[in-house]
Order: C-alpha cells, then sequence, then structure tokens
C-alpha cells in the first residue's frame, strides 16, 4: 500500500470520470447529426452502453482484457467479478495506483468503444438487436484485441507496436466494424433522394466540445499518473486536435465555397483520433503534422470514397476507422524515444521497423473485427432480425423503438 501515489490516484480517477463523459458526449455528437425523429434512439445507444458494458467488465470484461495471458490470445478467467481486483496496486499495468483506479479507468474505453460503432447504422437498427450486437462486441471483439494489444503477454505488445491510448484498440476496431455493418444493414430508406440533413448542429458542437474536453481523460490520463507524460500527451491531444479542425474546415471551405460548422467539428473528432496512439510518443510539432493529415485524409475519405458508396450515416469509418489506421502508422514514423523512454523511436528517428510493426497491427486487428463484425451481425439477423421494418423507420425509431419522441412540439 506504502506504493501507491494519491497525485496518480486522483489523476488517472479524475481521468476515467473525463473518459466516462465522452460517451454521453458522443449520443449528443450523433443525436445532433439525426433527423429529428430518431434523436432519442441515436442518444439511447451511447447513454445505454455506459450500463451495459459497465456491467460486463466488472463481471467477466476486464479479465478476459487483462487477466493473466493465457498463449497471448487472450486474457484468463481469474478475476471474473473482479476477484483479486482490490486497492493494491498492480506492479504489471499501474505500480501507483490501486489496481481497481487502472480497471475502472480501462472500463471507460470499454464503453465508448461498441458506442462509436453505433454511428454507422443510425436510423434503422433494432434495438434489441443493438443491445445484443454490443454486448458479444465488446466480449469477442474489444477484449481480445485489448488483450493483444495491452495487456502483459499480449502477442502485438510482444512485437513492439505502440498504442498509446487507443487509436488501435478502440478507433481501428470500431470504426472497420461500423464500415462492415453500414454494408451488412445496407442504405437507409431514401438514402440519396429524401432530405437527412442534421435536425441540431448546436448539439453537435456541444457534443464536440464535451468530447474535446474528455479526450484529456482519455489521452493525458494514459500516462497512468501525474507526471510529465501526461503533460506532454495533453499537449499534443489539444494542438493536433485544433490543426485538424482548422484543416478539415479549410478543406471544405475550398471543396464547398463556405466554412463549415460541422467540418470544424468533424475535423476536431478526426485529430483527436489521429493523435490517441501517438499522443504519448511524440512532440508537439509531431502533433501538428499528424493533425493535419488526419483533417485532410479523413475529409477526402469521407467526401469521396465513403459517403458515394456507403451509407455509414454518421461517418464513423471515415472519421475513427481512417484517423485510427492513419494515427497507427504515423505513431511508427514520428515516435521518439526521448518523449517516452519507455516507447520507441519511428522511421523519422532511424527505425524503419517500426513503421512495419505498426502496419502489420493495422492489418490484424481490422481484418479481425471485420470478420467478427460480420459474423455476429449475420447470427443475429437470422436470429431476431437486425433492421426495423420499413414502417417503423418512416416514422422514426424515437417511438417505434422507445415509444418516446425527442421534441413535445
Amino acid at each position: 500500500m506504502d506504493a501507491i501515489s494519491g497525485a496518480d490516484t486522483a489523476w488517472v480517477l479524475v481521468s476515467a470520470a473525463l473518459v466516462m463523459l465522452m460517451t454521453p458526449a458522443l449520443g449528443l455528437f450523433y443525436g445532433g447529426l439525426v433527423r429529428q425523429k430518431n434523436v432519442l434512439s441515436t442518444i439511447m445507444h451511447s447513454f445505454f452502453m455506459l450500463a451495459l458494458i459497465s456491467v460486463q467488465w466488472v463481471l467477466w470484461g476486464y479479465s478476459l482484457s487483462f487477466g493473466p495471458d493465457k498463449g497471448g490470445l487472450i486474457g484468463g478467467l481469474e478475476w471474473v467479478g473482479l476477484a483479486g481486483v482490490g486497492a493494491e496496486p498492480n506492479p504489471t499495468y499501474a505500480a501507483t495506483i490501486p489496481h481497481q483506479a487502472f480497471m475502472v479507468y480501462q472500463m471507460m474505453f470499454a464503453v465508448i468503444t461498441p458506442a462509436l460503432i453505433s454511428g454507422a447504422f443510425a436510423e434503422r437498427k433494432r434495438f434489441k438487436s443493438f443491445a445484443i450486437f454490443s454486448l458479444l462486441w465488446a466480449t469477442l471483439v474489444y477484449a481480445p484485441v485489448a488483450h493483444w494489444v495491452w495487456a502483459d503477454g499480449g502477442w502485438i505488445r510482444g512485437l513492439g507496436a505502440l498504442d498509446f491510448a487507443g487509436g488501435t484498440v478502440v478507433h481501428i476496431t470500431s470504426g472497420v466494424s461500423a464500415l462492415v455493418c453500414a454494408l451488412v444493414l445496407g442504405k437507409r430508406i431514401g438514402h440519396g433522394q429524401d432530405s437527412m440533413e442534421p435536425h441540431n448542429v448546436t448539439m453537435t458542437v456541444v457534443g464536440t466540445a464535451l468530447l474535446w474536453f474528455g479526450w484529456f481523460g482519455f489521452n493525458a490520463g494514459s500516462a497512468l499518473g501525474a507526471n510529465g507524460l501526461a503533460v506532454n500527451a495533453f499537449v499534443t491531444t489539444n494542438t493536433a486536435a485544433a490543426m485538424a479542425t482548422l484543416t478539415w474546415m479549410t478543406a471544405s471551405w475550398i471543396r464547398h465555397q463556405r466554412p463549415s460548422v460541422l467540418g470544424a467539428t468533424a475535423g476536431a473528432v478526426a485529430g483527436l483520433v489521429g493523435i490517441t496512439p501517438a499522443a504519448g510518443f511524440v512532440t508537439p510539432m509531431a502533433a501538428i503534422a499528424i493533425g493535419f493529415a488526419a483533417g485532410l485524409s479523413c475529409f477526402l475519405a469521407v467526401e469521396y470514397i465513403v459517403r458515394p458508396r456507403v451509407d455509414d450515416a454518421l461517418d464513423v469509418f471515415g472519421v475513427h476507422g481512417v484517423g485510427g489506421i492513419l494515427g497507427a502508422l504515423l505513431t511508427g514514423v514520428f515516435a521518439s524515444k526521448a518523449v517516452n523512454p519507455a516507447g520507441a523511436d519511428g522511421l523519422l528517428y532511424g527505425n524503419p521497423g517500426l513503421l512495419g510493426i505498426q502496419a502489420l497491427a493495422v492489418v490484424v486487428v481490422a481484418l479481425y473485427a471485420a470478420a467478427v463484425t460480420w459474423g455476429l451481425l449475420k447470427l443475429i439477423d437470422l436470429t431476431w432480425g437486425i433492421r426495423v421494418s420499413a414502417d417503423d423507420e418512416i416514422r422514426g425509431l424515437d417511438v417505434t423503438q422507445h415509444g418516446e419522441p425527442a421534441y413535445q412540439m
């Protein structure tokens, strides 16, 4: 118990609360982007994850993700129900905070990841099927990948791949899975013909601001202590988000002849996603480069590649998938042991091998997430059906799935 630092513990608990805030913030971000008849159902996707995955994490999710290693592939069941996870520190993961503090901090990452996917199938998925899919996905996709990348003994971690705060574990898994969901569910009725403009841009801006705020817990909190590494991650996170905001807004201004507010919000999220795997390994100047690359690449992907072909309703793959992949690869370029001795030098510092390792991790995780997601969707569709009826979709999911309109006009 003497090894526990009060300052580190306080910072990790505050960071856990910040990351918790990100999930309802995501609900506001997504909720403003859909049509009025689907606001509550969209917000509920995020809010419900806070409850469902919190319980799953305590019962078995944490043990599978971070429990004693089984062949580099999965954690054991020794920590089911948080058995043995108490107030003492676990030197393997965090020597200066209680084990439960590390557990609850990681819980909030597990909560938001399946919530991110929900933006791809907004306005057309049955809530029952969403709940079952999310529980299975968190168990069969998130837990194994978290173990591979972050856990002691995980095989991707053993290769030397770097993911400071979840570019691979959170954003690549959710972004790629979102693309699969959009393809399997198909386009919304009237997509391409009917107006599907966001019903409340103000709500989306507020959600974005809260996401940006919470992301400091997401990235700086991943230092797991009140220290210089947390400060570096805080600075790089804000810098990349700011640069990507400017980049996407400017690109959209050139393309559409106006400085889009929604473009600015999308750019901010793209920058936050892009810097997530790199935040604790790169300098502030590298963060500017990553933010610029994320803002431009995600804009181009959404505008010219994804939207013309797939009804990824809220651009989850274009922002989180593309941003997560780009961030993971650029970590292999800009990482520096001068910033974090526990990391590695990247391509710019004489180690091109790190870029190769990052690319391998990206490919393996993307393929695994896509395959399992496709299998789960097909199984659920055969069992319960994944999409609402045409009549329910036209009337809106707020009333047909939850029996409650968002606004009493």
